[in-house]
């Protein structure tokens, strides 16, 4: 990413479509082209392929180190803890959240990178593997998302002048990509979760959320499992402190809605309850996915 910014980037507004093309699409047409060259070889040579790609494309250990440690500082009691690795985590300043709130922020923050570093890769994956292109989507995907957080990290360091239609490029295109995976993920959070509750949710909440494909996710896994994650509705107007990846700071603690609980009443039991969800979540997806790639074989 860096060596195409630094060639492809002048900083007009139509560079950022030259960036973003050289970042993302050219190493997803590669992918397709080894795909390609390697089905002439044979079946097991293309499928080692595309089950190396789909292994470095997915992410659980990106994240989930991070939510081991807050949930272990946490169930210690140690909060300030909780709070260091959050901040290593996000970025972002982490030093005055009160314990609902760091507890809401990790596991909105847990819910979007388990659908961005998982379901999203795995929808993608298999849609365009179901059309014969093997990888392509799992790389389109993890690319298409991993833009939009470098620039935004580059744009915050000294010195830096990354190209602002760039970063407002990316985080469109990931918009767009996302738009069906994320519905469908949050689908699944409903499927195995309480089904009546976080379809409620998804219907009332989504739109407290500033970006609309998290809403939808974290409005749907909080009625799933009964706990309250939406940002008070003044949010949406009045933000005080930066938020990343659409989660807002609280800004009256205590709100109640989706199913009911309070979110200065969130406890680390429901960390738990979050990390069921996301596992159940997966083995549908898993098997959704054997289905596919066996009747794709099949025909």
């Amino acid at each position: 990413f860096g060596v195409v910014t630094r060639n492809f980037d002048a900083g007009r507004p139509r560079h950022a479509a030259v960036v973003w093309l050289g970042a993302v699409a050219v190493p997803t047409i590669a992918a397709l082209g080894v795909h390609l060259l390697l089905s002439r070889l044979g079946f097991v040579a293309v499928l080692a392929f595309d089950i190396l790609v789909l292994y470095v494309a997915l992410g659980f250990r990106q994240f989930s180190h991070y939510f081991t440690a807050i949930r272990d500082a946490l169930e210690r009691g140690d909060d300030d803890g909780a709070r260091r690795h959050l901040a290593q985590w996000q970025h972002v300043e982490t030093a005055d959240l009160p314990r609902a709130e760091l507890l809401r922020q990790v596991i909105g923050h847990a819910l979007l990178a388990a659908h961005r570093h998982v379901f999203g890769v795995f929808f993608w994956f298999a849609l365009l593997s179901a059309l014969g292109l093997g990888p392509v989507g799992a790389v389109l995907y993890r690319l298409a998302e991993f833009a939009p957080r470098y620039w935004q990290r580059a744009s915050r360091e000294p010195g830096s002048a990354v190209n602002p239609r760039l970063l407002e490029w990316s985080r469109r295109w990931f918009s767009w990509i996302d738009h069906v995976p994320a519905r469908l993920t949050a689908a699944g959070f409903a499927i195995v979760g309480n089904f009546e509750e976080a379809i409620a949710s998804w219907r009332r909440d989504a739109a407290l959320w500033p970006e609309a494909n998290d809403g939808v996710l974290l409005a749907a896994a909080s009625g799933a499992v009964g706990v309250h994650l939406a940002p008070a509705p003044m949010a949406r107007a009045l933000v005080v402190a930066p938020y990343v990846d659409g989660i807002a700071p609280e800004e009256a603690p205590g709100v109640t809605g989706g199913a009911g609980t309070g979110a200065a009443s969130l406890q680390t039991a429901h960390l738990q309850s979050m990390v069921g969800l996301v596992w159940r979540s997966v083995v549908l997806w898993m098997l959704l996915l054997a289905l596919l790639t066996l009747a794709n074989v099949l025909g």
